[in-house]
């Protein structure tokens, strides 16, 4: 059995492992734009990675990124499996984060709100 913070730093380490990955442009479908790694969920058995990704683009771009990431699931579960010393190699999913999306209304309502208040 894993320790409770385990999950935490092997989520880090596959985190980084595949920002690795795209930095230096070893994934080459056309579709994976610039995005941004906001984190990794791992179960407590290590058994599955869930990296959350975000991007700046339209509904069409999010897609089409979501479809080339998709693809690239086997290439990134073996060089996850390569760089990070794991008895059990992970299953890879990828889901777009939409927190960031949230966090800029947010601010734009509070900022709507400071205008019309006059804080």
């Amino acid at each position: 059995m894993s320790t409770p913070r385990r999950p935490d730093r092997v989520g880090a380490e596959i985190q980084a492992a595949i920002a690795d990955l795209l930095t230096r442009g070893e994934l080459r479908d056309p579709r994976i734009g610039y995005i941004t790694l906001t984190g990794v969920k791992v179960s407590p058995d290590l058994r599955v990675a869930r990296v959350f990704y975000s991007l700046i683009g339209n509904e069409e771009r999010r897609k089409a990124t979501a479809e080339g990431l998709e693809a690239a699931r086997g290439f990134v579960r073996r060089e996850v499996t390569a760089r990070v010393k794991l008895r059990v190699s992970p299953e890879i999913f990828f889901s777009f984060d939409e927190s960031l999306g949230e966090g800029d209304k947010i601010e734009r309502l509070l900022k709507q709100v400071r205008n019309k208040e006059g804080w």
